[in-house]
């Protein structure tokens, strides 16, 4: 699969290469006494690990792909002469849960080509799960594919949600939502890493997913996962998803999609 003269699956391949060096990295790191700074937000947090992680995958890439351009949640947009070509990348998605010793995080990588988003890696490197999505064809944990879960009623799912770090302001009635969802009776569950979700929504774990004010790197490997492995990826509204900063996402096996949204929008 080319599309100008860059393969996706060298992409991939190269992706793969960073998300395992990079999870290598956070799982020596990992249990360590760790210099905690606070970003925007009380429980935003960043350690050296985060931008050690991120260091290591933008050079990973640039070696093979040296005109890169990248969207980094440590480093922000980094301008490239391949303009074209973009590497959107969350170097330890769960960083609250990497700072207090909770194995529960991931490292998450995709590239974005011609505007479309061409392949998705994220990885735990605690468990040694690597899920892996090329666009068009299909998303793998470890080389088994995946698929969503058959679930076709709401009030069968299994949900997991996240939360904003500005959560006691209620951005976006975010609270009530929870709320509903709990008072259908529904088990919710919370990781505490937006990437986590997707995949696992992906692997059939999870039959739906919802947040808001998530940022283009927490969600763009996993959103074509859940695409490639057949389930449905929108916004609260039901528009198709943009990669735009604080945006919300909803993700499905696709079969409860709607029912999920008629809870958002009550």
């Amino acid at each position: 699969m080319a599309v100008g003269q860059v393969h996706a699956e060298e992409l991939l391949a190269c992706a793969v290469e960073a998300a395992l060096r990079a999870g290598a990295l956070l799982r020596t790191g990992f249990g360590r006494a760790v210099v905690i700074e606070r970003k925007e937000g009380r429980h935003n947090l960043v350690t050296e690990y985060d931008r050690q992680s991120e260091a290591l995958i933008v050079e990973t890439i640039r070696r093979r792909f040296p005109d890169s351009s990248f969207l980094a949640e440590e480093s922000g947009q980094l301008e490239g002469r391949q303009q074209n070509l973009c590497w959107v990348v969350d170097p330890l998605d769960g960083t609250v849960n990497f700072a207090h010793g909770i194995p529960v995080f991931c490292v998450s990588i995709a590239a974005v080509l011609e505007g479309e988003l061409q392949c998705g890696v994220i990885y735990q490197p605690m468990l040694g799960e690597l899920f892996t999505a090329l666009r068009g064809a299909g998303a793998w944990l470890n080389g088994h594919r995946l698929r969503v879960s058959s679930v076709g009623e709401l009030d069968e799912a299994v949900l997991v949600t996240g939360f904003p770090y500005n959560v006691a302001e209620n951005p976006g009635n975010c609270i009530e939502h929870f709320v509903r969802f709990l008072q259908r009776g529904l088990p919710v569950r919370r990781l505490g890493s937006a990437a986590l979700d997707l995949a696992y929504v992906a692997a059939g774990r999870f039959d739906g997913f919802w947040e808001i004010a998530l940022n283009p790197w927490d969600v763009a490997a996993g959103i074509l996962l859940v695409l490639e492995a057949g389930g449905m990826v929108t916004h609260y509204d039901g528009s198709p998803h943009r990669l735009e900063p604080r945006s919300n996402i909803l993700a499905s096996n696709g079969r409860i999609h709607t029912q999920m949204q008629r809870v958002l929008q009550e």
